[in-house]
């Protein structure tokens, strides 16, 4: 502690565990290069002390959240504050990054499918993406945020581009560009935010203020769309989700996943930060998210039901969950955040799941039929037959993705997504996402039938006969996490309530 800043380490911890694993492995591969396996051991090791370090903020009165480097003004204003959401959000985050690193283990691919730059390169960027992760979700000074912002998303570019193929280089290079105008939107978005509040904090004071001034008042509004605009390329909302299709075909599948879980936990947690003192100062009805989030569920579920490659059609059904996500929050009420972290929650569970067995088939050891496809829907012809657990586990994602039995989280998360909506009166933006959740499981079921067909009816059907330890353990760990919370919602939903 100093006369202008206090400091807590532990509270810091869910966002350094991370970034001290990342300059740990660095300091590693120098010394013992060939030790790939203690770089992940090291790695996991870091993502895990994050993620526990992250819990005893979920068990925080909303009113009392985990507070460090508080200033003197304005206002006292901490620079640091992760409530029961954003703790939430961070353990989330770390948890999925950790089962994205089960995935990626040396030797749990084929040497063909590994990432140039080596195993180090790989632990490194995507602890250091976690790190951005976790210290968006609770930077409340406009320096620290976009920082932390840039940090999440920069490293993932990368890790698309290290795959090595055309189709890496695409993806990298739209991920690239969008990148770029996303920055540079939410930086003339927080300039905006400093013009009409006068500070460059996150502060609900100084909103209140700015929307009583009538001058003011259309300044801010601007740089809250502004901001929205620079995130909804992150959230790979429509019509600015171009990106998301080629970049996650383009890198491998535990990129992908990392890309659908933990890069779209910053970018929530991003904008529940700018949104969290709109909604103290009791701000509009922000109709502009209600508009893309329509949007979003609609070009997302049908451009999802024409896909025949399992990645892409985990893409575009990302742009749908992604409208979803943010739906709840165009009621701007005391219960957008909680519902908006909730289902953001309960899809990374189930798209980690689902990520975690397209990953499993696609780098099966061999295959039934000459030239079979695994990234075709085809290739999981009879999988509940012929692979109980893989089938079994697909089944509960997909089923879960679609808000049905026994997929119980899904269905109560959408449940909680419309009730922000339905108490602000919004019946049209209402029926829309009705609309869509039926759409929706039009998509899922189209695959999941597929894995209940016999599979000695498929020719290009995928025989998997031996699965890395690793993969099996980051399996088993998203589809326990995923049926423990369909079993009991209360367990994930709690957590941001």
């Amino acid at each position: 502690m100093n006369s202008l800043v206090t400091i807590d380490w532990l509270a810091l911890g869910p966002v350094l565990a991370p970034a001290a694993g990342a300059v740990l492995v660095l300091v590693l591969d120098a010394l013992a290069p060939r030790l790939a396996r203690l770089h992940f051991v090291v790695a996991l090791l870091a993502l895990l002390a994050g993620a526990a370090l992250s819990v005893p903020g979920t068990v925080q009165p909303a009113d009392r959240p985990v507070r460090t480097l508080c200033l003197p003004a304005p206002e006292g204003a901490c620079l640091y504050e992760a409530g029961p959401a954003a703790s939430a959000l961070q353990l989330v985050a770390l948890v999925a990054a950790a089962v994205v690193l089960l995935l990626a283990w040396p030797g749990a691919a084929p040497e063909t499918l590994r990432l140039r730059g080596g195993p180090a390169v790989e632990a490194c960027l995507i602890l250091t993406a976690s790190a951005g992760a976790a210290g968006v979700a609770a930077a409340h000074d406009l320096g620290s945020w976009l920082v932390c912002l840039e940090l999440a998303t920069l490293p993932v570019i990368a890790l698309v581009a290290l795959r090595g193929t055309a189709a890496a280089g695409r993806g990298a290079l739209a991920l690239l560009t969008t990148s770029l105008v996303s920055f540079a939107m939410v930086v003339l978005g927080a300039a905006l935010w400093v013009l009409a509040t006068g500070q460059a904090v996150f502060a609900g004071g100084a909103v209140a203020s700015a929307l009583a001034d009538a001058q003011r008042r259309p300044v801010l509004v601007l740089s809250v769309l502004l901001l929205l605009a620079g995130l909804g390329f992150k959230l790979s909302l429509v019509p600015f989700h171009a990106w998301t299709p080629q970049a996650y075909a383009g890198g491998s599948e535990p990129v992908a996943a990392f890309l659908a879980a933990t890069s779209k936990v910053a970018a929530l947690a991003a904008l529940l930060v700018v949104l969290g003192p709109l909604v103290a100062a009791q701000g509009p009805v922000l109709v502009a998210i209600g508009i893309v989030a329509a949007l979003s569920m609609t070009v997302g579920n049908v451009l999802a039901l024409v896909q025949d490659d399992p990645v892409r059609l985990l893409a575009w059904s990302t742009v749908a969950q992604a409208g979803w996500v943010v739906l709840p929050l165009s009621a701007a009420s005391a219960l957008s955040v909680a519902a908006s972290s909730g289902y953001l929650a309960a899809y990374v569970l189930a798209t980690l799941t689902a990520f975690a067995v397209v990953h499993v088939v696609s780098t099966a050891p061999a295959a039934r039929g000459v030239g079979a496809d695994r990234r075709t829907l085809a290739a999981y012809t009879g999988l509940l037959r012929s692979h109980p657990l893989l089938g079994g586990a697909l089944g509960l994602a997909l089923l879960s993705l679609a808000g049905l039995p026994p997929g119980i989280i899904g269905l109560v998360a959408k449940v909680l997504a419309l009730r922000p909506v339905v108490d602000a009166g919004q019946w049209t933006l209402a029926a829309v996402a009705l609309v869509n959740a039926v759409v929706g499981v039009a998509v899922y079921l189209r695959w999941f039938a597929v894995t209940l067909r016999d599979p000695d009816r498929g020719p290009t059907a995928a025989v998997v006969r031996r699965v890395p330890r690793s993969a099996v353990a980051g399996l088993a760990v998203a589809t326990l996490l995923l049926a423990a919370t369909s079993l009991m919602p209360q367990l994930l939903l709690g957590l941001v309530d």
